[in-house]
Order: structure tokens, then sequence, then C-alpha cells
């Protein structure tokens, strides 16, 4: 198994040899015969641990035994322990997410703090079917069952190729010894039941079924490739990017496509959506319908539908100017406000406005119902809503909208429109240049 090792290594990943590794070391057998081939092929690595204390003297007895490990292939040793159980009870987890989220927690910041390249973790070929199948029980798509990425990030799983009995094997010829785990005996988890119920049948019935199923495992991977290069050139067709992280997907393009179900699905599931069905009806929904995943909303704007996160609720939020102030900054960017003694070109980010006819402190809010100005240029008033309905405002658009006003007068719908009770004329003393960056 070493020079099959050493092979894979160098024809996969070959950036290893030249890095520094911290490798996540229960105990058990594969993270040692892991540690062990690593410190044969001569790897700079160091050994992390982690005491869960959910085995009483058990788990104090596999930190002993990591500890000796480390000392006798002569790699640095990092251990930590954990209150697993008030972790998990706290974060409303399960005992294996509790203690996942805390290893991988903890790999990270020991691999940032002591500049190690990429942490190893013992994860094999039996382990890649449970995955897979625990994924196919719970229903997936190709994602869920080309099983545990190799490389994922500074994460690398080296022997993801080599089954446990390989591992097994190698372990014993070697005169190795590993703690076992008395929780992997029981068949209160579901990847326990089928490791010891399930692919032992799987097993018998086709002595081959793992090597066939690291077969259909590469096969879906390159099927996965196809399939992402041709969602990439979908995306290039009809993802227009916007400003504040707003994508604006075309409705139209997508139409054109045999199956737009199936296209928002990759094009979504990314963003945390599942409501596929949902997803699909608002392509022929009326403007303003909206559907949300934990992260992001989709919204139907006419001929677009409008992809964005899920920020922060500003509606209640007010802001105040002073006039000793000469600049704020709000969610939106930074109002600077100047005197100035002549005008320059303005745009829809710069106003000009007569000083003497504001009433400090100015204010800065969120438009509501009612809100009415006189715009800019136009005789008489009109309502926030008929004018953003007259300009096509979407509805994250309107959601965005900040004024400025004096008292409960709007100054400027800001990077929109001025409004005519505080433009210049040539009684104009005090001339307030207005801007948002």
């Amino acid at each position: 198994m070493k020079e099959k090792f050493k092979t894979h290594i160098e024809n996969h990943l070959s950036f290893l040899k030249e890095s520094k590794l911290l490798i996540a070391c229960s105990g058990g057998l594969d993270s040692v015969v892991l540690s062990y081939l690593c410190h044969l092929l001569d790897f700079e690595i160091g050994i992390a641990h982690c005491n869960f204390k959910l085995r009483g003297i058990e788990s104090n007895e596999d930190e002993q035994f990591v500890l000796t490990l480390s000392n006798k292939i002569k790699a640095p040793f990092f251990v930590t322990n954990f209150e697993t159980e008030v972790y998990a009870k706290n974060h409303k987890l399960s005992i294996q997410m509790a203690a996942r989220e805390l290893r991988y927690d903890w790999f990270t910041t020991i691999a940032l703090e002591y500049q190690y390249d990429y942490v190893l973790t013992a994860h094999h070929l039996d382990d890649n079917l449970e995955t897979f199948l625990i994924n196919l029980s719970r229903g997936t798509g190709i994602d869920g069952l080309t099983g545990i990425p190799e490389i994922n990030d500074q994460y690398v799983r080296p022997l993801l190729p080599f089954s446990r009995t390989q591992i097994l094997e190698f372990a014993k010829k070697n005169n190795l010894s590993w703690r076992e785990d008395s929780s992997n005996r029981s068949t209160k988890y579901i990847r326990n039941k089928l490791r010891h119920n399930v692919i032992p049948e799987l097993l018998e019935v086709n002595p081959k079924f793992l090597s066939n199923f690291e077969n259909t495992i590469n096969n879906l991977k390159q099927t996965q490739y196809f399939v992402n290069s041709q969602v990439d050139t979908i995306r290039k067709e009809v993802f227009e990017y916007a400003e504040s992280e707003t994508i604006n997907i075309s409705i139209y393009k997508l139409q054109q496509y045999d199956d737009p179900k199936t296209c928002l699905y990759f094009l979504l599931k990314d963003y945390g959506f599942t409501a596929w069905d949902d997803i699909l009806q608002i392509l022929t929904a009326q403007s303003g319908k909206q559907v949300f995943s934990s992260t992001h909303r989709l919204v139907k704007n006419r001929d677009y539908l409008l992809l964005c996160p899920i920020i922060e609720d500003v509606s209640d939020r007010v802001y105040t100017i002073p006039e000793e102030e000469n600049r704020i900054m709000i969610p939106s960017g930074m109002i600077h406000l100047k005197e100035v003694s002549e005008l320059s070109e303005t745009d829809f980010k710069t106003i000009y406005v007569d000083k003497e006819k504001l009433k400090y402190p100015l204010v800065v809010r969120k438009w509501k119902e009612g809100d009415y100005f006189y715009p800019l240029g136009m005789q008489g008033k009109k309502k926030l809503s008929k004018y953003f309905k007259d300009e096509k405002l979407s509805l994250l658009a309107k959601e965005r909208v900040w004024l400025l006003c004096s008292d409960n007068d709007i100054i400027w719908i800001i990077n929109y429109r001025a409004d005519n009770r505080f433009k210049i004329n040539p009684r104009t003393k005090q001339l307030l240049k207005v801007t948002i960056t």
C-alpha cells in the first residue's frame, strides 16, 4: 500500500510533497495509518487530536495514545478538549454535528496559527460509500452522489481511493497499533447501521462492489464536471450583475431552454434555495412575488428575477445631520455637505440646494407610504409610490431608497431626484452642494 499511496500522491496530490501538513488523528485505524504513511514518505507533518470527552476514561486514553504516536514519529502534537455535550445542547445540534463543528473549527485555527498549508483527514473508500448511501437515502442531486471531495479548500483526503480492508492489511503488516472506538460498534447512528448491516450484504452479493462503486463515483464526477460547464455557459447567458450585490436573471433567456426548472436548480442551489416549484411559478407571477432561502431572496420584477442577499432590516433607522456636520455615513454610502460659491455639473449623486431654506438638523430616513415631494422641474407634488412606479423601480430598488429631509419635507430622493422647494434661484445667498459617494 505504501507504493500505491506514494503513486497516488505523485499523480494526483503532488502539491502535498512540498507542503506543511496537519493530520487529524483520532487514534483509530485510519488516521494512524495515514500518519504513518506520511511519516514514511518524509512529509512535514503535525498531529492534531480532539478529546470530545464523550467516553470518559476511554477518551483520555485515546489522547495519550496519539501523544505517544506523535512522539514516536517525531511530529509536533496538538490537542484540545471539548465539552461536546454542552456545546450540542447550547447550539441545538446532535452530538455528531456538534463534534464535527468543533473539530473543523479547531483544525482551521491550528493550521492558521502554526502555518500548516493543508489539513489531512483519513476518510477512505468505505467512508465514501457510506456517505453516498446516506445521501441517496435522504434524496439528493448529483452533488450528493459524487461522495466526499478529495480536496475541499484547505482539507485533503489522500486515503479516499483505498478501502478499509487495504488499510487494515497495511496496519497488520507493519505491526501498527490503534485505538478502537466503542461507539463505532453501536448501530444507533445511520452510518454504523450501513457499515455493519447494509454494506456487508452488498459485498456478499458482489465482492467487487467497492471497486465498482469507485468506478461509478469517477463516472459521476465526470458527469458533474460536464454539467457544471454547461451551467457556467447558461449563467453567462442569463445572469446580469448589477449594483448592491444583485443579480438580474433574464426570464426570456431562461425560457429559451428546454427545462427552465432544472436550469434554475443548478443556477440557484448554491444560494440555499429548496422550494423549486415556487421558484418555477415565480416566472409567470406578477411583479413583486418573492421566494426566500435562509440567505437570499428571489424577486420577480417584470422581465427579470432579481437575486440578492437578505440584508439587515433598516426600515426604522434614522440619521440626523446637525448644521455643523459636513458628512454622514448611511448604508448606501457617505453623504457630503459643502457650501460652494458656484454650480458645477450635477448628476444623480449630486444636488445643489438653497441652504437658507433648510431646517436643521437634517434627517435621513427610509421612505414610507404616503410620502410625497415636489419633483424638481415639475409643477405640483407627487406621491413617492407613484414616482417609483413611473420610474419602474423594482421592489428591491424601492427598499434601498433613502430620503434626505428638512423637518418633514423631502429635500432629495437620494440617487434619484431633488425637490423643487429647495432649488437655488437668483436670490440664493448660501449654496449647499450635497453628494453621496
